[in-house]
C-alpha cells in the first residue's frame, strides 16, 4: 500500500491530476481500492477528490501538454465527438475549439465540405488543411501549450462573424466557478467566441466536472448543451437540468 499511494503522490506531481480508472489498470488493483487510497491521502490534505479521480490540494487545475491530453480517456472523447458531430447541420458555419475531445471532432469532419470551420487550434487546422470544410484560422499569439491561437488579437477575426454553434472545450467545469482554463490570453478568446455563436455546445469528460483552474473563460448560463461521459455524477445532471442546459451522455 505504501508504494501504491507513493504512485499516486508521484501521478499528482507529474500531472496534476489522477483518474480512478487510469490508476486502478496502471496499478492493476480495483477502482474500489484506489478511491480508498484517495480518501486517506485527501485526509492527510494531500489532494481534492473531484469525480472520477483527484487534484492536487490547495492547486488549481493545471494544463497537461497537448500531446499528454491525446492519451488520456481517448475513448470517451471519441464518443463525446461522434454526439457532437450529429448536431451540425449542413451549410452551417461552426467553431471548433482548442483541446484534444475537439481535435477528434475536427477529424470526424474531413469529409464535410458545405460547412465553414472557423478554429484557433492549429491542430484542428491541420486535420482540415488538406481538404473538407471551408476553413478559417484565427490569429493571434501562439500558445504553444494548448497548440492554439489566443489573446486580444484575435478578436480581430471574432469580432467580424457570426456563428451558428460554437464547439468548446474547458479545463474546469464547476457549479460556482462556472468554466475555467488556466491562462488569461486563452480564457479571452473562449470568451470572445461564446459571444458571437448562437448555440454553444461543451464537449469535456466528466474528469472535468467539479475541476477549477486559474482564468474564468465563462458562465454556465453561456451554455447551451454539455456533452460528457457516462460519468457525470447524477448531482451535475440536475444542476444542467436546473439551469437549462441541455445533457449528452456520449
Amino acid at each position: 500500500m505504501p508504494q501504491r499511494l507513493e504512485r499516486i503522490r508521484m501521478r499528482l506531481r507529474e500531472d496534476g491530476l489522477v483518474r480512478v480508472d487510469d490508476l486502478a489498470e496502471e496499478l492493476a488493483v480495483s477502482p474500489a481500492t484506489i478511491r480508498r487510497d484517495l480518501e486517506e491521502l485527501e485526509s492527510k490534505n494531500e489532494l481534492r477528490r473531484v469525480h472520477g479521480g483527484a487534484v492536487r490540494a490547495g492547486g488549481l487545475m493545471e494544463e497537461p501538454l497537448f500531446d499528454d491530453k491525446t492519451s488520456r480517456s481517448p475513448e470517451e472523447k471519441k464518443r463525446i465527438a461522434s454526439e457532437a458531430v450529429k448536431l451540425i447541420h449542413p451549410d452551417a458555419s461552426i467553431y471548433i475549439d482548442g483541446g484534444s475531445t475537439l481535435l477528434e471532432l475536427a477529424r470526424l469532419l474531413r469529409d464535410w465540405t458545405q460547412i465553414t470551420v472557423v478554429t484557433n487550434s492549429l491542430r484542428a487546422a491541420y486535420e482540415l488543411a488538406s481538404g473538407g470544410p471551408r476553413l478559417i484560422l484565427v490569429g493571434g499569439e501562439l500558445r504553444r501549450r494548448s497548440q492554439t491561437m489566443v489573446g486580444p488579437l484575435t478578436r480581430c477575426l471574432v469580432e467580424e462573424i457570426h456563428l451558428d454553434q460554437a464547439f468548446m472545450g474547458t479545463i474546469g467545469l464547476d457549479a460556482d466557478a462556472g468554466l475555467t482554463t488556466t491562462d488569461p490570453g486563452e480564457a479571452f478568446t473562449k470568451r470572445e467566441v461564446t459571444a458571437r455563436a448562437r448555440e454553444v455546445i461543451l464537449l469535456a469528460d466528466s474528469s472535468k466536472i467539479g475541476a477549477v483552474s486559474f482564468a474564468h473563460s465563462g458562465g454556465m448560463e453561456h451554455l447551451d448543451r454539455v456533452i460528457t461521459d457516462r460519468g457525470a455524477p447524477a448531482s451535475f445532471t440536475k444542476l444542467l437540468k436546473k439551469k437549462g442546459i441541455q445533457l449528452t451522455r456520449a
